[in-house]
């Protein structure tokens, strides 16, 4: 009998508090919409989601407009090793993404590629 009682008083007890969740997120939901909260986040999604410009990846690579591309790749496998090992994640990321935006900027376009 006393098993019964615990039991239903389970059942209560998560669907009160279930329900209560429920109508705070709607709440917060809500809330963030009215004061212009939810706006500014996908404002912020959109901008952390551009592409990265030619300037910021030879900032993070730490190289000019003139230099090769084969320096470019030694600065690449310096920087990536380096932050693998002992640095972050994020920054390893980073300096990826600087290579790979900085590839397009070296590729010859197709029509100049060298005949054999």
């Amino acid at each position: 009998m006393a098993a019964k009682i615990l039991a239903n008083l389970i059942v209560m007890g998560s669907s009160i508090l279930g329900r209560a969740v429920i109508q705070a997120y709607k709440k917060a939901l809500d809330n963030a919409n009215k004061s212009g909260v939810a706006q500014e986040a996908v404002q912020n999604i959109r901008r952390a989601s551009k592409a990265m410009t030619e300037a910021e990846a030879r900032q993070i690579l730490g190289i000019t407009e003139q230099t090769p591309w084969e320096d470019v790749l030694k600065r690449y496998d310096n920087l990536f090793e380096r932050n693998a090992k002992n640095g972050s994640f994020y920054l390893q990321s980073k300096v990826h993404r600087a290579k790979e935006c900085l590839e397009a900027v070296y590729q010859l376009p197709q029509d100049e590629s060298p005949q054999s």
